[in-house]
């Protein structure tokens, strides 16, 4: 229902609130347009319009569009203040007004409109619910407040209507102004009601919230409060009895350090820490980071070791049993542990392991501690880039913690264990910190015997500790911290091998993980075959492993519906589990044309072979290459074009080189490649394509080519054989100086490849395209002019 006025009323705009009919505001009056809208309400004892701000600026007056259109006809109740102080004011909302003009005069604005009733759509018996359900959740809330607020409560049960106690609690929640600006809008007294008991709730969740942080911080504050003080009364009571051990808890410290089996000089600073935690009071911010400390005092294995009379044989066996093949690593391994044996207390050298992933290397520490009977810890450096890791944080730094190696000791409670340093060539320089410098002193044997960590701040001896790093790769290893250790290559494993250790091994290991049985589930030899030589293409066996896995989830399912055991698995069904083969053997297989020679490389993960391509077009003599090469490998390109150019009369005679575009390309674009074991492949390839003569595609080759066409050794010999076996090479060329590397190649491999050994490239173009060249360019060109002899 709407009553219209004829009359203009001075209006006020308020921020932040909103008054409604029949409540009641104080406000502070401070503006010059509202404190003359105030005086000429008061003074003519007339109406006063209050209108919430939509819009906020405190750089000037509000105007009409700053105002909401629906506001609250009042009456001032009270005035006090005067013009150059300001106001302060008591205004009762009396009725809601909604706004139909607005106009500026005397200094303020002006309002005309209707007064807006409320809208009773409720029956009597829904009134009278909805009434209950509002003072409920009133006193509900009120219950959650801090304040005293029994005065309120009564109040709430005394109101009996509606509309009245709509408004009273519209004006005390704690909710945003354009929700308070709704809830004043709404004419319909249902839809008011409803609305505010929704946004009550909302309210009242948000009070429970609070009440529950006040009481948690509330108890823990008194918690506090009279521990420290029960704390001080103790400590009176003890120094007027002359007990001045200090509490209970600092007796334990001493008994501990004294079986700690410290050495002096740490027992000594131990004992003044204690004395200093006796002093600070346990109260203070400091006590606790001296117990930390004292705590890895006395928790470190200062003179507490472990391990049995070593065994030479019975550590043979352990490995053995853990381990298939490796032969020459497990008996560099038993050698140490016979330095070991008749050298007691020898610090001895440090262990690197070195391999592709998935070869054993952690799992050989695990094998030694169980070989010495000593505990096994792993640390992983990989990623790691602040020496602070290693050495630990200084104690006056907030959160500081000893480094990975005192942490490390102190798991395994023994001051003897064998320490996995594992993936050390994965650690990572910054401009401020040097992990790898902080690993000097750890892999020292003439230093490690009193190593300090920076937290821990006195010497602990390392000396004890079998040390063992594991790395993929030796290239990204400081050469002062190579230095300090003894390399032991761990290659990969050969086809058989794989067999052997997927059959013994890694089978047993999957079927118990899954659950299964060797009486419900068996892969067959050919089909195990088939996933080592068509679905993995690895030095190890972890990728093995992984198809393994598949194969036994699989075939969980066909396990519990069958009505017939053993599920054998066999070529058939194999490719329905695993997908379509990843690898084939293209090598053995393809006819290469002109220009394509298969190449040799080495990776961290191992030996992979690589294919390089070779294409001419017209053009004039400019050579380009692809294949993301380094410039390592881009230079072997130029020297090998270089050699191929001064052999052209031999290798084709009357060929024009200078009408001729040379493209090299190794395929794998996307993969990083460089070295220089690529040179005699490279040129190879240009003679080949050159001279239009194929290369056989079972012939792979490996060395470095100098300028005057010597084929020069190359490294990872081993991986790179093994690669090729896998990939069903049966030849292979290499320098003449790479023979004696042939002795690390299982026999079962060496045995099935034949290798020629050449010193010049004469000799590698012979082999692999039944070319006869001239000598190589340099050895052969006679002295025209003597050579000029410059005095000096």
């Amino acid at each position: 229902m709407a009553n219209a006025t004829n009359s203009y009323y001075p209006v006020l705009p308020i921020k932040n609130s909103v008054i409604y009919p029949g409540t009641v505001l104080p406000l502070r009056i401070g503006r010059p347009r509202s404190m003359a809208a105030v005086q000429r309400a008061d003074g003519a004892e007339q109406w006063l319009v209050t209108v919430a701000q939509s819009k906020i600026d405190d750089n000037r007056e509000p105007v009409a569009a700053d105002l909401y259109l629906v506001g609250t006809l009042c009456k001032i109740e009270r005035l006090r203040g005067s013009s150059e102080d300001g106001y302060q004011a008591v205004v009762r909302g009396v009725s809601r007004f909604a706004i139909t003009s607005l106009r500026e005069d005397g200094g303020y604005l002006e309002a005309k409109g209707e007064v807006l009733a409320d809208k009773d759509d409720l029956d009597a018996k829904t009134a009278q619910v909805l009434l209950g359900s509002v003072k409920t959740l009133a006193g509900e809330m009120l219950k959650l407040l801090p304040a005293d607020t029994e005065r309120l409560s009564e109040m709430l049960e005394s109101v009996d209507d509606l509309g009245y106690l709509s408004h009273l609690c519209a004006a005390n929640i704690e909710v945003g102004l354009p929700l308070k600006q709704e809830l004043l809008e709404l004419v319909s007294l249902k839809g008011r009601v409803l609305r505010l008991l929704e946004l009550m709730q909302t309210s009242k969740d948000s009070l429970l919230v609070q009440s529950e942080i006040r009481d948690k911080l509330s108890h823990k504050l008194g918690k506090v409060q009279r521990e420290s003080i029960l704390r001080e009364q103790l400590r009176t009571i003890r120094e007027e009895l002359g007990e001045g051990n200090g509490p209970s808890g600092d007796d334990d410290y001493r008994k501990r350090i004294e079986d700690a089996d410290m050495p002096e000089a740490v027992k000594k600073t131990a004992l003044e820490e204690l004395k200093r935690l006796e002093t600070v009071g346990n109260s203070s911010p400091e006590a606790h980071v001296i117990r930390n400390y004292l705590d890895l005092l006395v928790g470190l294995p200062w003179g507490k070791s472990s391990g049995s009379e070593i065994d030479l044989e019975k550590a043979r066996e352990i490995l053995d049993h853990d381990h298939y093949g490796l032969p020459k690593i497990k008996k560099r391994i038993v050698q140490h542990l016979g330095v070991m044996k008749l050298k007691k207390n020898a610090g001895g050298s440090i262990l690197l392991l070195v391999g592709p992933p998935g070869v054993g290397k952690t799992s050989l520490g695990q094998s030694i501690a169980r070989a010495l009977g000593r505990k096994f810890v792993r640390g992983s450096l990989g990623g790691v880039r602040d020496d602070a890791e290693i050495r630990g944080h200084r104690r006056t730094y907030i959160g500081a913690m000893p480094g990975r190696i005192i942490q490390g000791i102190k798991r395994a409670g023994e001051n003897n264990p064998v320490f996995i340093l594992d993936e050390i060539d994965k650690m990572a320089n910054s401009y401020h910190s040097d992990p790898a410098a902080a690993l000097l002193e750890v892999l020292d044997p003439e230093q490690n015997s009193g190593f300090l960590d920076h937290y821990l701040d006195v010497p602990f001896d390392l000396s004890k500790v079998f040390f063992i790093a594991t790395a993929n790769t030796l290239e990204s290893i400081p050469g002062p911290l190579l230095d300090r250790m003894e390399v032991i290559d761990v290659s990969g494993y050969t086809t058989a091998e794989k067999l052997h250790i997927a059959k013994n091994h890694l089978i047993p290991k999957q079927l118990e993980a899954h659950g299964l049985t060797a009486n419900q589930l068996v892969l067959g030899d050919e089909a195990l075959m088939r996933i080592i030589t068509h679905y993995t293409r690895e030095a190890g066996v972890r990728e093995l492993q992984r198809h393994i896995a598949t194969v036994c989830r699989a075939s969980s399912e066909l396990v519990l519906n069958a009505s017939q055991l053993p599920i054998r698995i066999e070529l058939a069904g194999l490719e329905e589990i695993l997908g379509n083969e990843r690898y084939a053997h293209e090598v053995a297989e393809r006819v290469s044309p002109p220009g394509v020679v298969t190449g040799l490389a080495w990776t961290p993960q191992g030996g992979e072979i690589l294919f390089i391509e070779a294409s001419l077009m017209p053009g004039s003599g400019k050579l380009t290459l692809t294949g993301q090469l380094g410039d390592v490998m881009k230079e072997s390109a130029q020297i090998a074009l270089s050699v191929v150019r001064s052999k052209m009369p031999a290798i084709v005679p009357g060929f024009e080189y200078d009408k001729r575009d040379l493209h090299i390309h190794v395929p794998a674009g996307a993969i990083p490649k460089d070295g220089p074991s690529a040179g005699i492949t490279m040129l190879t390839t240009i003679a080949s394509l050159f001279s239009g003569r194929s290369v056989d595609p079972k012939l792979a080759m490996t060395g470095e080519v100098t300028l005057r066409g010597a084929v020069m050794p190359v490294g990872g010999i081993k991986e790179k054989v093994m690669a090729a076996h896998r990939a069903g090479i049966e030849r292979i060329i290499m320098s003449k100086r790479n023979q004696k590397d042939l002795k690390d190649v299982p026999d079962e491999v060496r045995s099935q490849l034949k290798f020629d050994f050449v010193e010049n490239v004469t000799e590698a173009l012979k082999l692999a395209l039944n070319l006869d060249v001239v000598a190589p360019v340099g050895l052969e060109l006679p002295v025209q002019n003597p050579p000029v002899v410059l005095n000096g």
